[in-house]
């Protein structure tokens, strides 16, 4: 897979290494029985909303809510520099361009003058050691409307690392590290991007699936969460193999009555384990198959939707309340490392 792939050549020909698995982290990667953020090799503790965000204006991050973003891990960038943004957005704009007049234009039948803005999104870090999250968003007006017409935002994108240190501490100084990348817009849009980014940082994209196991792990912690009495209720969304035909069975649980559960079942506050995990699970099965004699515990976890975000085995997020975006993301930067390693 090209996200595997230790060696990248760059524009120059050069080829430039990156650090070993064994450098990159310190620790072990996420499986069933580690995880980054726990006290003991099976748990995890459950971050509070960091200080940046409590002082941060909601507003400044009110954009990424409510849109459905595809998740990618990105190595770390070579000589990557924060201060150089404007640079990297007049860049990319001649990039985009190029490939339009190589006939790679997205909006078919329609001339479009593209504007690239790449910014910094300083709200969006876990630790002061994380690096700024970077958003880079394509706005387009059509050739043929007058030069005073709105421009209308195709794309967004946005590179973040949040309480990544186990990541940033042990890459050599020439690299960034930004592991999580999140796209709004059309696929081309995303791949033409993503080309400028790799031939000009010597990084790697890949798709970063969701596995069953951490859906599980999301359904838990965003049910724990405190929300509005109003919140929705918590579905589960689960595919049944092995059949001619595509069958999904969903599962709605009343909020309240998910978070009672809950609170039976997690013994440390700010703590989660795999065994709490596997519990909360256990119970909402058994009550499913008590109802409709189904064993859910032979599907498999498709999509998980709570009042904090909803995800997508396949890789998609979308965030909902902005109080918890750093917590969501910080989820979503272990599982990104761990794909990178």
């Amino acid at each position: 897979a090209p996200g595997l792939v230790p060696a990248m050549e760059s524009a120059d020909g050069a080829v430039r290494t990156l650090p070993s698995i064994g450098r990159l982290s310190r620790g072990p990667t996420f499986g069933r029985a580690h995880g980054r953020f726990g006290l003991s090799p099976s748990g995890r503790l459950l971050p509070p909303a960091p200080r940046s965000q409590e002082n941060a204006d909601p507003q400044s991050t009110a954009f990424l809510l409510r849109k459905q973003w595809t998740l990618y891990s990105v190595t770390p960038l070579y000589r990557f520099s924060d201060t150089h943004l404007r640079d990297y957005a007049r860049l990319l704009s001649a990039f985009i361009a190029a490939e339009k007049q190589k006939g790679l234009a997205v909006e078919v039948g329609v001339e479009l003058d593209i504007k690239v803005s790449v910014s910094s999104l300083p709200d969006l870090k876990g630790s002061d050691q994380d690096q700024a999250a970077i958003l880079v968003q394509l706005s387009s007006r059509s050739a043929a409307s007058s030069k005073n017409s709105e421009e209308k935002l195709i794309w967004s994108g946005w590179f973040c690392c949040v309480s990544g240190d186990d990541l940033s501490e042990n890459v050599p100084e020439d690299f960034t590290c930004l592991p999580l990348f999140l796209a709004n817009g059309g696929e081309s849009y995303t791949s033409i991007v993503g080309s400028w980014f790799q031939k000009t940082f010597d990084c790697c994209f890949r798709r970063l699936a969701i596995s069953p196991l951490n859906l599980t792990w999301m359904a838990a912690m965003w049910t724990g969460c405190k929300v509005d009495k109003t919140a929705s209720a918590m579905e589960l969304v689960f595919s049944v193999p092995f059949l001619p035909q595509p069958l999904n069975i969903s599962y709605a649980i009343h909020p309240e009555d998910a978070k009672a559960l809950w609170d039976t079942v997690q013994k440390t506050p700010g703590e989660i384990t795999q065994e709490e995990v596997d519990v909360f699970m256990d119970c909402l099965y058994s009550h499913f198959h008590r109802h409709f004699k189904i064993h859910l515990s032979a599907t498999k976890l498709v999509k998980v939707s709570t009042a904090i975000a909803s995800a997508h085995c396949d890789g998609i997020i979308k965030f909902l309340q902005s109080q918890y975006l750093t917590g969501v993301l910080m989820l979503l930067t272990e599982l990104a490392i761990s794909q990178i390693q």
